[in-house]
């Protein structure tokens, strides 16, 4: 048997707090001293602790009385189930952390200014400089000019959606057009990162088969890494995301997916993202 102050020093829980619960019934002490001092056995410690394990993923003291009052209470599956939570809770975190040490490698603060004239003509001009002859005819053929193929684009650049998910990934206007600019139009230069992704979709593929929740984890981190470096970005936790959403809600993108690495590759790549990130 412990008192309560003992209790209070080997968990952190405060008397106060241990008291509460007691005038609440949400924990009760094993017994009472003659004196009327509060006594703790291991049953009640193990009770305490699932309860700290509520208030860590936020569950109301009203919601966690009800959970363990109630009939059908499986210790064990609440384990599991707070278990999962807290990991999520902590990947989200890992994900925050993760985000603020890149953006401050690149010194970046967020920006919400729009593309003017000059910046959309100098991202066109640059993609047109760096595109193959064949590719620019192709494109003129399918505008109808040159001029109209400009137009669509700047259209296209400027609309808003595209405009919240730049920022969204980028940060800021400059980081955008900076990474824009940075493209050589040279497939070539994109063989080294298409092959470290189809791999990463193989390995996939191996944890989905095999349930194996650490390759999922590297294979995301390393999917991150590849679109850091595709897209010149700070951080891919937002373009990630976005990738898994379109996963589960484009049926098409995710057939073409599972049509090259396996069926259900694409949701469990989707839902591989969203783990990493806590979300």
């Amino acid at each position: 048997m412990k008192t309560v102050k003992e209790v209070a020093e080997i968990t952190g829980v405060s008397i106060r707090t241990l008291r509460y619960y007691d005038e609440i019934g949400l924990l009760k002490p094993a017994r009472l001293t003659e004196a009327g001092y509060r006594l703790y056995d291991n049953q009640a410690l193990e009770k305490l602790q699932q309860i700290m394990f509520f208030r860590e993923i936020e569950v109301s003291l009203a919601g966690i009385k009800e959970i363990m009052e109630n009939p059908g209470y499986n210790k064990e599956q609440v384990l599991l189930t707070q278990k999962a939570l807290l990991e999520k809770k902590r990947n989200s975190l890992n994900g925050l952390i993760e985000l603020i040490t890149d953006v401050m490698k690149g010194v970046n603060t967020m920006s919400f200014e729009a593309f003017n004239d000059d910046d959309v003509q100098q991202i066109l001009d640059h993609m047109i400089e760096c595109i193959s002859q064949e590719e620019l005819e192709r494109q003129i053929k399918k505008y109808g000019s040159i001029d109209k193929m400009r137009e669509q684009m700047t259209e296209n650049l400027k609309n808003e959606q595209t405009m919240a998910d730049l920022f969204k990934w980028y940060g800021s206007k400059e980081k955008a057009v900076e990474a824009a600019l940075q493209s050589t139009g040279n497939k070539e230069d994109l063989v080294p990162q298409q092959n470290e992704n189809e791999e990463v979709y193989r390995q996939l593929a191996i944890a989905k088969e095999t349930g194996n929740t650490e390759l999922e984890k590297v294979s995301v981190a390393k999917l991150a890494e590849i679109y850091k470096e595709l897209f010149k970005l700070d951080n891919a936790r937002s373009i990630l995301l976005d990738l898994a959403k379109e996963y589960l809600k484009e049926e098409k993108l995710a057939e073409v997916t599972d049509a090259q690495y396996g069926e259900g590759v694409a949701v469990y790549a989707a839902h591989a993202i969203y783990n990493y990130y806590g979300v």
